[in-house]
């Protein structure tokens, strides 16, 4: 084991300049945060390593400093392939300051491309990010000028369009585990997901690299059968164990047994959440949920649905998924987001987008950041602030039904729900529904193209997209709407007679009891019946009118 264990100063001497890089982890979640800051500050002490690539499929990170904000200083990168750059906006700030070659490419295609490296394949053909900005007739996912259109080519396959993204050998995996025996076989009976640590690490070994693990502890071999072995040790060269510190299960929670199945987590368990926009907005989108579906929730305001979904009693109508691998039971929300209590499988990040990718979603529900009267989405990108696509475009392009979800405006808005209305006190500072999105993440067009029902959820109006443009389906009781809803959109939607008005319970302070529904949403059910009595109405007019009665 000596020649195996290293510390986390020793790991970071052995990193050379230049070297390409992968990291593993979701938020939090299985990265390997001691070899990243001791990286950090050998390169602070020493100037080295330096000119380092890296690549890297979800957001790893805290939005402060722990994650990859560790790599964000010049000199220390030269050029980064990220799935998702929000939680570490160092680095982004080195990509938007045009000092680096950057570039954003989706999630899932970046765990396949891990695979496909292992493999020795020289990329992945795929039909995800096609009309989206990654799609080289628009931008390649490059960021910024100085980034070379070089990473995706379009290709054409018996008359249908697919977009190839080359591999790339790597020279150093940052991994992380439970436990390492003397052979270097890594167990993850504490970690919430196994992510994609298989994949680089056997990418990083085929490549001829280094393959560094973090764990907590050590042993002289394994109480466990075979399969809980993650990583092989014949992919390993060295484990580190971490200061506690730096290895928490997730960056909100040192440790939760739920997440990694050693307990069961009491049914119900769960405080209440305020009522206000998300919670709303959380309720309409449960309101969707067809029963027995299989449902991914997005990260920021699809969480709530989960917290809904719990206090509703309706957990076991369909099963959530997240894109880290997690499937069946509640999902955490907030920096645990991609830990699953109760989960009923978690498997690798890359087959969960192979499930993702090849149609297995019934609904997806994501955040909206704005969107456009043709229905495309931008969440990746606005102005110097780059948030990055992350699994949205694997996701989004592959579902059945698409649900965005979001305040109707951007910033400090100010609501008051009394009597089952809601009142605006006062609206956000930025436009959501503009008349041009900055980046298409999400191609509205192409989406109607393929059959896909897309449906805008805010807590004050429902939008459903149209081959005719956007239709504002259902408005809030209490709002008004020309002040409250048109005067700030950029374009004007289709408004038809058939205006439905938003399920008062959604305001209301208790629950909404949704279980006595069934997977109709009250709405329609409400709509539906009105129109039978005013059929009726009719029919019963018509009958006394006759010459026969």
């Amino acid at each position: 084991m000596r020649s195996l264990q290293i510390t986390p100063k020793q790991a970071a001497q052995l990193i050379p300049d230049d070297a390409t890089v992968a990291t593993a982890g979701f938020i939090g979640i299985g990265f390997a945060e001691s070899l990243a800051s001791a990286i950090e500050q050998r390169f602070l002490s020493e100037g080295h390593p330096r000119n380092l690539g890296l690549i890297y499929a979800a957001g790893q990170g805290d939005a402060r400093q722990r994650g990859l904000n560790h790599f964000g200083h010049e000199g220390l990168v030269s050029r980064v392939v990220g799935g998702h750059w929000g939680l570490a906006p160092k680095l982004g700030e080195l990509a938007i300051a045009n000092k680096i070659d950057a570039w954003n490419l989706p999630q899932g295609v970046i765990c396949h491309l891990f695979r496909d490296t292992a493999a020795g394949k020289p990329g992945t053909l795929t039909h995800v990010g096609l009309n989206t900005f990654v799609d080289p007739r628009y931008d390649g996912g490059c960021i910024n000028p100085r980034t070379p259109n070089d990473k995706v080519e379009l290709i054409d396959i018996a008359g249908q369009e697919y977009l190839f993204y080359k591999s790339q050998p790597i020279q150093v995996a940052l991994l992380r585990g439970t436990t390492a025996d003397k052979r270097g076989n890594i167990s993850m009976e504490r970690e919430a997901l196994p992510l994609e640590a298989l994949a680089i690490a056997q990418a990083t070994r085929n490549s001829g690299g280094l393959v560094l693990v973090q764990v907590e502890r050590i042993t002289d071999s394994h109480n466990l059968t075979p399969d809980r072995i993650k990583i092989p040790g014949i992919l390993v060269d060295h484990v580190i164990v971490a200061d506690p510190a730096d290895h928490p299960q997730t960056f909100a929670e040192p440790y939760n047994p739920a997440y990694s199945g050693e307990i069961r987590q009491p049914a119900g368990h769960h405080e209440a959440a305020p009522l206000n926009a998300r919670k709303i907005i959380g309720r309409r989108a449960l309101m969707a949920l067809n029963k027995g579906a299989v449902v991914n929730l997005g990260i920021g305001m699809p969480e709530m649905m989960a917290t809904v979904a719990a206090e509703e009693g309706r957990l076991k109508d369909f099963t959530l998924t997240v894109e880290p691998g997690g499937i069946g039971g509640q999902p955490a929300s907030g920096l645990s987001f991609g830990a699953v209590a109760n989960a009923e499988s978690i498997i690798d990040q890359p087959a969960q987008f192979d499930f993702y990718d090849g149609g297995g979603l019934d609904q997806a529900f994501l955040g909206l950041a704005e969107t456009c009267p043709q229905g495309h989405v931008n969440v990746s990108r606005f102005g110097t602030k780059l948030a990055g696509a992350g699994g949205f475009i694997n996701i989004t392009q592959n579902t059945r039904e698409v649900f965005f979800l979001g305040t109707f405006t951007s910033g400090s808005q100010q609501l008051e729900i009394e009597d089952h209305q809601l009142r605006v006190i006062r609206n956000g500072h930025l436009r959501k529904f503009k008349k041009q999105v900055e980046q298409i993440t999400f191609n509205g067009e192409y989406a109607l193209q393929k059959g896909q029902k897309v449906t805008f959820i805010t807590e004050r109006a429902v939008f459903e997209l149209t081959d005719a443009g956007m239709k504002l389906t259902e408005i809030a009781p209490g709002i008004d709407l020309q002040r409250d809803i048109l005067d700030l959109m950029d374009f004007r939607p289709i408004i038809d007679d058939d205006l439905d008005t938003m399920d008062p319970r959604l305001f209301n302070d208790g629950p909404m009891h949704l279980q006595h529904t069934g997977s109709m949403p009250m709405q329609q059910m409400r709509s539906l019946w009105q129109r039978m009595l005013c059929r009726r109405s009719h029919e019963s007019e018509r009958l006394l009118a006759s010459p026969a009665v």
